[in-house]
């Protein structure tokens, strides 16, 4: 015993010298920070009872649902999106888990949290700007910490393969590199804040309509370099804390049961060390679900079943589900808690802390960056300060600015500007932030007649127009969750209140705010458009600043919008009208070619092309260079601002091959966001990422880039990048090979 002694304090003093000690206060070595996440996890679940696991692998709703007779814990926060128990004795926190795609959301009920709203996910890609999304995210994390939460319902990437599907907004476009990216950054922004972020929906979820019964039918390689690519982007990026698992099925298998994608992609192939958790209702089963790769099912009781609760404990039992695959389950959420800092810097409900103010000046910025100038013919924009007569039209502009739908909602402070919209109940209320567009264009013209006019009868706003110098009309196309538009066209006639208003005025602004891409009949006749998309709580504040001029426009599409849903790969969508319970199948027959890459494919020409986005100002590309060293592929180039008004351009770079076969003719490989004084120049670069080379190879598991030359193209849209006068160079590349994750394979020994 005394020779233990010894060598006990001897090591202890071995440990102090070197700055580590061996074990945290009060006997429990998990909680030692000098210890990595692996390996506190793993001496955690060491300690823990199987009823303890299994606490930390089933997830509670966090509202009253009367109509099912669920009543939330009570240490839940009131109307949250779940809750899951911790483990005291052990110094576990629980999980408070909020949505928070857009900002910190609340469920419907008497006492709904007040929230900043960011712009939607497409205004937010539309910025091209990784710091915006950075900024955006760290905004909602340190809300979200201060309403109490530690797990946010965050990260949505899923490409946009149909601009019906009505949670477009709240995703990153149509692009693999662009969604990544930009999803990517606002998840580590989010956990800047410690706490964890989630990235959704996984996988393949790109229609509202029969989404828990639908089976999308895909080849491995087309998901690998399209839907796949897109999150396996984001998560390295963006390192989220969670995965949630998708509603849909995947080659007739549910995706939170489907071992493909949660155990071979995203554990094995891509090394995702935290947890996957379900989304609310998508949990099927107990043990092919935990067997596959589920490691927590959420939102009891969307499930027909507590899966994870009883069940699954005898399962564990009885030997069904591996002992050490509960463990697994267990170890994945601990890791993701202490790597993210969930266990160390716990969160505190301090409301009246955050700051408010300073929030929605990051919600503002987000808005002007990603608003798009679709077109200026003749330099309408941006409005001249000394006109007299102004026509302000529909769009609710008098009251506010429009939010889509769902989950993601977060309830303004002021509450609803215009209550009582249908629909009332989910996937409403149909919510309108109160940040008016009229006022803030009143406050900017004094000396002005600013006058409203709600657009209900297309006479009366026609004599307005006719009446000014120069009209602003706004349309809105409403979005939500667990729903599909019907088509593109803007809704309750609004083309023809456009189109009559034109007609009235020739000088008639057309400003969107729409959940996605709509068709314009009336495009001819107006000389401006300006997509405003959702642009979140300043939304009113942020329009107004671009139409003047304050902020210049330097958002560019991150999807494509189609001159007609015939140009779409399922000019129908599948398993539209919904009929309850209804199985069908989606066939990605377009394979990774999704958007611009399907229209240049079959030679169609869109409305407005991804990429595309005017300015203020001109701008000008020039000195392309391009060359391989140590293996990768680097681009660079100047861009200079040859107008007269301070802006910022995207430079797009998109890879061309000349003789070897892709799934399209070209793809995105880099971007980068100039910022530029007027006259001014900069020298800008990009690093292509192989995978952006290459084609995936199914059966050995490896990225291979064909031997050959390729065109690296340098434009401000996918459009323009098809034209022959847009600048370009050709380079050689030497056959090679990437693993899975796109690293150099190491030559054979």
């Amino acid at each position: 015993m005394k020779l233990k002694k010894t060598i006990s304090l001897l090591s202890a003093a071995v440990a102090m010298c070197c700055g580590t000690a061996l074990a945290a206060p009060d006997g429990k070595p998990w909680m030692n920070t000098q210890l990595g996440a692996a390996e506190r996890a793993s001496l955690a679940v060491k300690e823990m009872t199987l009823d303890e696991k299994l606490k930390l692998v089933f997830g509670y709703m966090g509202a009253d649902m009367e109509h099912k007779k669920y009543k939330r814990p009570e240490e839940s926060h009131v109307q949250s999106a779940g809750f899951v128990y911790g483990v005291p004795r052990l110094g576990i926190p629980n999980l408070w888990e909020t949505d928070a795609g857009i900002g910190v959301a609340s469920q419907a009920g008497p006492h709904a949290r007040p929230g900043t709203a960011l712009p939607s996910g497409l205004n937010t890609a539309a910025t091209w700007d990784v710091q915006t999304a950075y900024a955006g995210g760290a905004m909602i994390g340190a809300e979200a910490r201060g309403y109490g939460f530690n797990v946010l319902l965050a990260g949505g990437v899923n490409l946009m393969r149909d601009p019906r599907n009505g949670r477009n907004f709240e995703y990153g476009g149509e692009d693999p590199l662009l969604a990544g990216k930009m999803v990517g950054a606002q998840i580590k922004g989010i956990q800047s804040q410690r706490v964890v972020s989630t990235l959704k929906h996984f996988a393949l979820n790109d229609q509202e309509t029969g989404r828990t019964t639908l089976d999308v039918k895909i080849d491995d390689q087309s998901a690998r370099m399209s839907d796949l690519l897109a999150l396996q982007i984001a998560k390295e990026e963006g390192n989220p804390g969670a995965v949630m698992c998708s509603y849909n099925r995947v080659n007739g298998v549910y995706a939170c049961e489907n071992t493909y994608l949660l155990t071979e992609v995203l554990k094995k192939d891509w090394g995702f060390k935290g947890w996957v958790m379900s989304d609310w209702g998508a949990t099927h089963s107990t043990i092919p679900a935990a067997n596959a790769g589920l490691d927590q099912q959420s939102g009891m009781p969307f499930d027909l079943a507590d899966y994870f609760g009883p069940p699954l404990k005898e399962a564990v039992m009885n030997g069904w589900v591996p002992q050490a695959r509960l463990d697994d389950m267990a170890r994945r959420v601990l890791h993701a808690m202490f790597e993210h800092g969930v266990v160390d810097h716990p969160v505190k409900a301090e409301p009246d802390k955050i700051d408010f103010n300073a929030h929605a000046a990051v919600s503002l910025k987000d808005s002007q960056e990603g608003m798009v100038l679709l077109k200026n013919s003749g330099a309408v924009l941006p409005l001249d300060k000394s006109v007299k007569r102004v026509a302000v039209i529909g769009g609710y502009a008098d009251k506010g600015v429009l939010a889509g739908g769902g989950s993601s909602l977060v309830y303004p402070a002021g509450g609803n500007a215009v209550p009582g919209m249908e629909p009332k109940t989910w996937p409403g209320p149909v919510m309108v932030y109160p940040s008016s567009p009229l006022k803030a264009i009143q406050k900017r013209l004094p000396s002005a007649t600013v006058s409203f006019n709600d657009g209900a009868d297309k006479a009366a706003a026609a004599r307005l127009a006719q009446e000014s110098d120069v009209v602003l009309l706004f349309a809105t196309q409403w979005t939500g969750e667990a729903f599909d538009v019907p088509n593109l066209s803007l809704p309750n006639k609004q083309d023809e209140l456009i189109a009559a208003v034109a007609a009235a005025n020739p000088k008639t602004v057309v400003v969107l705010e729409t959940g996605g891409p709509v068709t314009m009949p009336w495009l001819p006749k107006v000389p401006a458009v300006l997509e405003a998309w959702y642009p979140g709580t300043s939304g009113g504040e942020a329009i107004a600043s671009v139409l003047f001029g304050e902020a210049n426009p330097s958002g560019h599409l991150p999807a494509t919008f189609p001159a007609s849903e015939a140009q779409l790969p399922r000019p129908a969508l599948d398993g539209y009208p919904e009929v309850e319970n209804r199985r069908f199948e989606v066939s990605y027959r377009e394979g990774a070619a999704v958007g611009y890459k399907w229209f240049e494919q079959k030679g169609l020409k869109p409305l407005f092309p991804f990429g595309h986005g005017l300015s203020y100002t001109e701008f000008g590309f020039s000195g392309l260079s391009a060359g391989v060293k140590g293996g990768v592929l680097q681009a660079s180039f100047t861009v200079k601002n040859t107008g007269r008004r301070a802006g910022k351009e995207v430079a797009q770079v998109y890879v061309a091959p000349l003789k070897a076969k892709w799934e399209a003719p070209k793809r995105l490989a880099g971007f980068q966001k100039v910022d530029l004084q007027p006259g001014a120049e900069a020298r800008a670069s990009v690093t292509v990422d192989p995978r952006l080379l290459a084609m995936y190879d199914s059966a050995s598991k490896t990225w291979k880039v064909a031997k050959g030359d390729y065109k690296l193209i340098l434009a401000a849209d996918a459009a323009e990048a098809d034209d022959n006068k847009a600048l370009s160079t050709v380079v050689h590349l030497e056959a090679a090979a990437y693993d899975v994750n796109g690293k150099p394979l190491q030559p054979a020994r």
